[in-house]
Parts: C-alpha cells; structure tokens; sequence
C-alpha cells in the first residue's frame, strides 16, 4: 500500500501510534474504495499479548497468526425466520469477552453505533468501517439518522481515515487523515493529511491539536519521545520495503519481534539478516 501510494509512510507511522497505544480509529469512504482492505492491513500493527474481536457480516479480514483473535459472523435466519444472530447481538455479547480490541466490519444502524461509542467510553479500543467520502461527511453520517450517534460522544474517536476511489485511473487512495475536534457543542474536522491528485501525493495539512496531546496523556509519553517512537517506526517500514517483505506472515513476525524483542530487531535490521527471522 505505501509502494502503491495508496498511504505515504507518514500515515503509516501515525496509524501505527494509533494502533498500538489503543486509540479509536474510524475508516470510512464510498463502495469498493479500500476500506476493510486498509483497515485488515493495519491490524499486524495490534500488540501480541491482546485480545481481539472482530464482528462481520462477510469473513473478510485476515490477521497474523500471532495475535490472539477471536473471529465472530453473523447468521441468517432460517426459512421459519429463526436462529439469526445480528451485529448488535454479536457486538453486546462481544463485551462480556473482555475484548482489548473490537473489529466492526461496518457500522450500519443506531443500535451497533450506540453499543460501539458505549465500548469506546469503556476503555475498549474500537475500529469500524463507515460509508462516507469525506471527514465532514463522517460526522454528519454519525450525527444524523439512521445512526443518531450524539455529538458529544464523537470525541472518543481519535483518527479518522478517509478512502477514494478514482475510477478513471483505477486506483484507491488514503483521501483524508482528520481528527474530531469538538467546539461549541458541534464536532469538525481538523484535516491531518490530505491527498492532492495533481502530485498524486499524501501531503500534511494541519497539525494536531487533540490526537498527540491524547496520546500523550494516554501514554505518559513527551512530545519529543513521541516523535523519537514515529522516527523508529518509519525505520522498520523502511525496512520491510527495502527487503520486499510484504507478506502477512513477514510482516507479522517483524511486528511481533518489535513488541517482544526489539533489541533483537534492532541488531538484525543492522545487519540486514533477514534469515534471522525465520
């Protein structure tokens, strides 16, 4: 995905922070424009030694095999209109198996997106897929029916990526990277990272006025150490391009190294030993 400029390496490395210090992140955008794609190529960015839950319609995401993964689908009622097991009906139950990470494949009525905002307030770390082509589009969908999420509760939501579509070239971009900012009693978006067609690049916006500062209240983490952790994750990715290493396996076993043993990974991206991973 960074090879194919769907996200630059900057976006990479935020998401990383997100993921792994359990931020919210929300991925939205129009049919077929990368969604569950994008979000399934996140997920190896997710700490070995936590529990996670996904609820889908359709088996769609696929993990490493080193995370510790619950994978939950719903069911269709039989021809006398029994037996159907919901999203809602998942998602509720899905709380009472002390989660560290909930997965939603898509957040379509009220019902899922009040029990989601509800695990976000408390303390699970959340991830859903959205219909919506922009980040004001985003929290207009949340605030209005059919999902009626109240604007006070938006807030929970740390990151915000947004996916196109250009169906005349045929390729999928990272459209908008923003942040919720609450204000007034309304939620907008403070816009991170947008993608500028005429380069066909992923170019920084504004800065951040909420998700670094609930990062680092979240981690007890600096500014300064903030960007030093950023600094060392677009390393590792650097890495992994430069070695072609782009299977979920591979990738799987470098992240999983990172958390468990980054000393180790340290010596052998320095001298560039990749059978040591085997």
């Amino acid at each position: 995905l960074i090879n194919n400029k769907t996200v630059s390496l900057e976006v990479a490395c935020l998401l990383w922070l997100a993921i792994e210090y359990e931020m919210n992140v929300l991925i939205s955008g129009g049919t077929a424009s990368g969604k569950t794609v994008f979000l399934n190529a996140c997920m190896p960015f997710i700490p070995p030694n936590q529990r996670i839950i996904s609820i889908e319609d359709t088996r769609e995401l696929i993990l490493p095999e080193f995370l510790y993964w619950c994978p939950l689908v719903t069911r269709t009622p039989n021809p006398e209109g029994k037996g159907e097991v919901s999203m809602l009906d998942l998602l509720v139950n899905s709380l009472r198996m002390r989660p560290d990470r909930i997965i939603l494949g898509e957040m379509r009525r009220q019902k899922e997106a009040e029990v989601l905002f509800e695990a976000m307030h408390t303390g699970h770390s959340v991830y859903a897929t959205l219909h919506a082509d922009t980040a004001s589009e985003t929290i207009s969908r949340l605030t209005n029916p059919p999902l009626n999420v109240p604007p006070n509760l938006l807030k929970a939501v740390n990151l915000n990526v947004v996916m196109f579509r250009d169906r005349r070239k045929g390729v999928r971009r990272v459209y908008q990277v923003a942040e919720f900012v609450p204000e007034k009693g309304k939620v907008s978006p403070n816009i991170l990272y947008r993608w500028v067609p005429e380069k066909d690049e992923v170019i920084k916006h504004n800065e951040s006025v909420a998700f670094l500062e609930d990062l680092s209240r979240n981690t007890g983490m600096s500014q300064a150490e903030i960007k030093k952790d950023f600094e060392n994750k677009k390393k590792i990715l650097l890495w992994l391009i430069k070695n072609k290493l782009r299977s979920l396996k591979d990738i799987g076993k470098v992240i999983n190294l990172y958390y468990i043993n980054p000393n180790l990974l340290a010596q052998i991206m320095k001298k560039n030993n990749i059978k040591e991973l085997q």
